[in-house]
């Protein structure tokens, strides 16, 4: 077979695929196997692929990949979210381009808008994972507003409001006044955020010149302001009790009230009272009876109740109301101030703090089960340090605001009685109408009496039951394939959503199943840059995964990003780790050419051949051991260096190379067929992580049947490893290494008028019957035909400690007072580094309070310099000083 000298990665990365695709192997139907399954954290409708998800997405699909070559009907469910936020804002823009409003169009016109655009552009980021390799079930691609789904989560909604659990109120919301809709708390990001603290003078009423100092970082709410609140103990003023005070420019009367939320030590001991712009004033003012003032439009400008800069935005007001203020004598002084600011997650808009009638979920009780579950290991969190911050979130959990003000969305299925204030909630409207005819007593409402809220829920309202819903488990209950499947076994998903979305699946899990709705939730770190910026497009951080695709091939990108990510922990991107993947799929595409470029003869295997054969299995079995444990215990990226340590050292550097013939001659046609064995099994533990390499190298090894493919082999079977050969050979391998370190070393210090020597080992060791065994193998790597055994050193050779084994090896012509020179410097380092770690032992008090694991490296340092200096002391011996 003629194979090419470079790994084109492009052509045989489509090439598979194809083949796959066309095979349908990763097509999931339940059978009598074990399931394995995972359902895919859907990304947004509107997304693109970003290196977060190459990292998530390549986890996934090692996890699916090792598991179906373990014999498991493997199932891994793709998908995408509807992202009411994001995908609104998206189809408002484009309308917008073509100089047409959202508010100048019926909500089903706009929603015709917004199924097209889903259709045209939604979903692209399902195509690009095809090029990272996932092995989706691409035939159980779901959407969370496909009509079944849709069913699901109104039929929930329903359900939660008939338990009580749901409940309509005013209450102080999260405003996103970019998109104009309240989001929860956990969509709210806060960043130390510069500002201004704005010292503001309240006249006090009848009292000529008196004033009372408010610091504020939001002068434009004083707009809104009823009240001021002092502390009732505070003595600085007893005297302003009952009295009143003057709204700045607006001279509006509200009352001095006491209460004991007020800090007395922060700013000057007073607190404007703001009910519809701060959660703690409105507090105050439901235990103080004040009015309420929304001083703010739902899209940050200022409402008629604001009395002034009617219409102007917010941040424009700040600026202007302080110039005002100083203009009036009314503002005492400005200072800079950091402080902690809510942006939105979606839109990255300031939030508003803002009274609203909206949709809640109660918390507290829905989520015990799910609690429970975590905390006492029914379900377990990797890496378990986020076990803590679950359970604090949960211990602490508010209520969760259900509704949006959006039009893009599953619509919330309440139906308002025109003309009175009351409402049902129902399924569909055929059932609503039955409901309100029931609810008022009249038999005569039609539809047309019925008006339906314009809300939509929450995103995370309709993904929260992803795992249930995928297998249509609220629409069709107790269907076979939701009995296979669920609960599902792995979620991997990033840690900044265990809350917005983890946590909440869970909590329906055990809701509507009683089951939870997976086992492990294997929590990736977050991808950043060498500055530690989490990469964005914003930041202009981030590459494209895709040019890195086509630059590095899919399998190199895999395993750059695999390379440094263990569970919860962020990843420092270094393209040199792209690099470095790309780097192991050309060491594993030359040594299939070398082997493939072999003759063979029919000549038994050589001992050294044999040797060889039964050493590389041992090392095979010993991985796949270490391997299969690193997936037991999510330990993927400890998986991947095992098996890159075993295919780049054992198999490339070690076997191939005591087994290559001569120039020109043949290897054994058995040694040949064993190879091929072992370079299969050696693509086995490669596919999960490098599917395109694996697949092309397994398939040129041999002919194949019709409709096999490495992607669902079977995978070997571990077998006991011969401890003692690997323990010999080793002994081989470090001797090897330690020479050839050695001799390179004492050449590149050999004077520059000397004849280059040969290398000559005398070796005296209690494992010489081990070295006479192997000798063949030492000769060879080592290119020497000199290696004698003896009890005593020879003259004019320098010493080498491997173990309890003493090599000695003659040393060439050397530049003498330079080596001399290097060797007192080496004794200076290592006296002073052994000074260092004596003091350390000698004293007391670090021994005794130090943990044992650094008390045992510190003597091990200890141990080492001290032998390290021996061997110096005696060259500089050897050499006449």
């Amino acid at each position: 077979m003629n194979i090419s000298a470079k790994y084109s990665p492009g052509d045989i990365e489509d090439k598979w695929y194809s083949a796959w695709m066309e095979a349908k192997i990763f097509k999931s139907i339940p059978d009598d196997r074990q399931p394995y399954t995972i359902a895919i954290p859907p990304p947004n409708v509107t997304g693109i692929l970003h290196m977060g998800h190459v990292l998530n997405n390549t986890l996934q699909d090692v996890l699916i990949r090792r598991k179906r070559m373990e014999g498991y009907n493997a199932c891994w469910v793709p998908g995408t979210d509807h992202a009411s936020i994001a995908t609104e804002a998206k189809v408002v823009k484009l309308l917008a381009d073509q100089g047409i409003a959202k508010t100048d169009m019926s909500r089903e016109d706009f929603l015709k808008h917004a199924f097209a655009w889903k259709e045209k552009y939604g979903g692209i980021i399902l195509q690009q994972l095809k090029k990272l390799g996932a092995s989706c079930d691409w035939d159980r691609t779901a959407f969370t507003m496909d009509e079944e789904y849709s069913d699901s989560v109104i039929k929930v909604f329903c359900d939660l409001y008939e338990k009580g659990y749901v409940y309509r109120g005013i209450r102080m919301v999260n405003w996103d006044p970019s998109a104009q809709t309240a989001v929860s708390d956990e969509e709210v990001i806060y960043r130390d955020t510069p500002g201004k603290l704005y010292h503001v003078r309240y006249p006090i009423q009848g009292s000529e010149g008196e004033f009372v100092t408010i610091a504020t970082t939001r002068p434009e709410t004083i707009l809104g302001d009823t009240a001021i609140a002092i502390h009732p103990e505070d003595t600085r003023y007893t005297h302003l009790h009952g009295k009143f005070a003057l709204v700045p420019l607006i001279n509006r009367l509200i009352p001095i009230i006491t209460d004991t939320y007020v800090d007395r030590e922060f700013g000057t001991g007073c607190l404007k009272v703001t009910p519809a712009h701060d959660i703690n004033d409105y507090e105050i003012g439901i235990r103080h009876n004040l009015p309420v003032i929304d001083a703010l439009n739902p899209n940050g400008t200022i409402s008629p109740a604001g009395e002034l800069y009617i219409g102007k935005d917010r941040f424009f007001v700040r600026k202007q109301i302080a110039k005002d203020l100083e203009e009036r004598g009314l503002l005492a002084k400005t200072e800079e101030y950091r402080h902690s600011v809510g942006y939105s997650e979606r839109t990255d808009a300031a939030i508003e703090p803002r009274l609203s009638m909206q949709w809640f979920l109660k918390m507290k009780e829905i989520s015990q089960p799910a609690y429970k579950a975590v905390v006492e290991g029914e379900l377990n969190l990797i890496p378990d340090k986020f076990v803590n911050t679950y359970k604090h979130w949960m211990e602490n959990v508010r209520d969760w605001c259900l509704s949006r003000q959006l039009w893009w969305g599953h619509r919330i299925p309440a139906y308002y009685i025109k003309g009175s204030s009351q409402f049902v909630v129902a399924t569909h409207e055929s059932e609503a109408l039955e409901k309100a005819k029931i609810k008022t007593g009249n038999a005569q409402l039609t539809l047309n009496d019925l008006q339906q809220d314009p809300d939509v829920l929450d995103t995370w309202a309709s993904s929260w039951l992803w795992p249930i819903s995928i297998f249509h488990g609220l629409t069709r209950p107790g269907n076979p394939e939701f009995n296979y499947y669920y609960p599902t076994n792995d979620l991997v998903t990033a840690p900044e959503i265990l809350f917005f979305w983890v946590a909440r699946m869970i909590i329906a899990g055990y809701e509507y199943t009683g089951k939870k709705p997976f086992t492990n939730v294997y929590l990736t770190g977050i991808v950043r840059d060498d500055k530690r910026r989490k990469m964005s497009k914003q930041l202009g951080n981030s590459p494209d995964p895709l040019d890195l695709i086509e630059q590095y091939g899919a399998d190199g990108v895999r395993v750059g990003m695999l390379l440094s990510s263990p569970a919860g922990n962020d990843l420092l991107y270094k393209e040199a780790l792209v690099e470095q993947g790309r780097n192991f799929a050309n060491k594993i595409w030359n040594a299939y050419r070398l082997v493939n470029g072999w003759t063979t003869s029919p000549a038994s295997p050589s001992a050294q051949d044999g040797v060889a054969l039964h050493w590389m299995n041992a090392r095979l079995n010993e991985s796949a051991a270490e391997i299969r444990d690193h997936f037991s215990k999510f330990r993927i990226s400890d998986a991947l260096m095992s098996v890159y340590k075993l295919v780049w050292d054992d198999f490339c550097n070690w076997f191939l190379e005591m087994i290559k013939p001569p120039q020109g001659e043949s290897v054994s046609a058995e040694t040949l067929s064993k190879t091929v064995e072992l370079f299969e099994k050696c693509l086995q533990l490669v596919h999960p992580f490098m599917p395109f390499l694996s697949e092309e190298i397994w398939q040129g090894l041999k002919t194949r049947k019709p409709g096999a493919f490495i992607a669902i082999e079977r995978l070997f079977t571990e077998v006991a490893p011969d401890t003692g050969l690997l323990k010999n050979l080793e002994l081989i391998r470090s001797t090897i290494t330690e020479v050839r370190a050695y001799w390179n070393d004492q050449r590149s210090k050999q004077a520059a008028d000397s004849e280059k020597q040969d290398l000559e080992l005398y070796i005296k060791s209690e494992n010489q019957a081990v070295f006479q065994k192997y000798l063949a193998i030492l000769k060879k790597f080592l290119r020497t035909d000199t290696v004698v055994f003896v009890q005593e050193k020879p003259d004019g050779a320098g010493t080498l400690q491997i173990g309890t084994t003493e090599i000695y090896i003659p040393l060439p012509k050397l530049d003498v007072a330079d080596e001399k020179t290097k060797i007192l410097e080496d004794i200076d380092y290592f006296e002073g580094f052994l000074l260092k770690v004596n003091k350390n032992l000698q004293n007391e008090r670090f021994v005794s309070n130090a943990p044992a694991q650094v008390i045992q490296n510190e003597r091990q340092k200890q141990s080492d310099a001290e032998a390290k200096l021996k061997l110096l002391r005696e060259r500089l011996a050897e050499m006449g000083s």
